[in-house]
């Protein structure tokens, strides 16, 4: 008698196991919404950042298509009250990664970013583009000129638009961050401290002291000071109501 019941939540269970396959495979997230009762949004930014080229499906990205209508969602959503940016990127192509920064610093919510595994490349304004910005200790982020990939006229024209296009760069990240150009502009172009590059690679507090990132710490400190503006942020909206 009671065999009917089993068998549609047995089949209730196959659509949300399928469902939940289908969100991983398209967003490389299980879950794409917050929970209901959470005022915070976290959005992961792991891998290569995928641009107007598809990467070769065994290299882990994150791509912008998908990260873009989310950033709008959470401007609109007025139960979010605060992002939490996780980055533990490679970097990846230099226009997407403006993008997606420009639109984190635009936002008129709280932001907060923490750099895991590295922020690297351009990975670095993504990283200064929160409000507040966190760097754990064992973390690196690698600060170096642009380049370009396929083929390359060789040109002063050519050299003029990595130069404007290096110049965004910098800019972007001066203006949300505490370091001096001269001193951005030192590490980027710095001669033997990267192998087969040129750059620094910075480490958890230097990080810090070199004024990049705002200060060493991880989920826990990144989740007190985004208690702290969101309060901060509430306060305001009461004062001018």
């Amino acid at each position: 008698m009671n065999k009917e019941p089993e068998k549609q939540d047995d089949n209730q269970d196959q659509s949300n196991q399928s469902s939940l396959v289908q969100k991983i495979q398209a967003l490389g997230q299980s879950s794409v919404a917050q929970a209901p009762d959470s005022n915070i949004h976290v959005l992961p930014i792991i891998g290569q950042i995928e641009g107007h080229i598809q990467l070769p499906p065994q290299n882990k990205t994150t791509k912008y298509e998908h990260l873009i209508p989310q950033i709008v969602a959470i401007e609109q959503n007025p139960k979010i009250e605060g992002l939490v940016i996780l980055l533990n990127t490679v970097g990846g192509d230099v226009e997407a990664g403006l993008a997606l920064s420009e639109m984190l610093a635009s936002l008129s919510k709280p932001t907060v970013s923490i750099v895991l595994g590295g922020g690297h490349s351009i990975g670095v304004p993504i990283a200064v583009s929160a409000d507040y910005s966190f760097i754990v200790p064992t973390a690196t982020m690698t600060i170096h000129p642009i380049r370009l990939t396929g083929l390359v006229i060789g040109v002063p024209q050519t050299f003029e638009y990595l130069d404007k296009m290096q110049e965004r760069v910098i800019q972007f990240v001066t203006n949300h961050s505490n370091i001096e150009e001269e001193k951005f502009k030192d590490l980027m172009f710095a001669k033997g401290n990267l192998t087969r590059d040129i750059g620094t690679n910075v480490i958890g507090k230097d990080a810090v002291e070199s004024g990049l990132i705002d200060a060493v710490g991880g989920v826990k400190d990144a989740m007190v000071k985004l208690n702290e503006l969101i309060e901060s942020s509430r306060q305001e909206g009461n004062m001018i109501q």
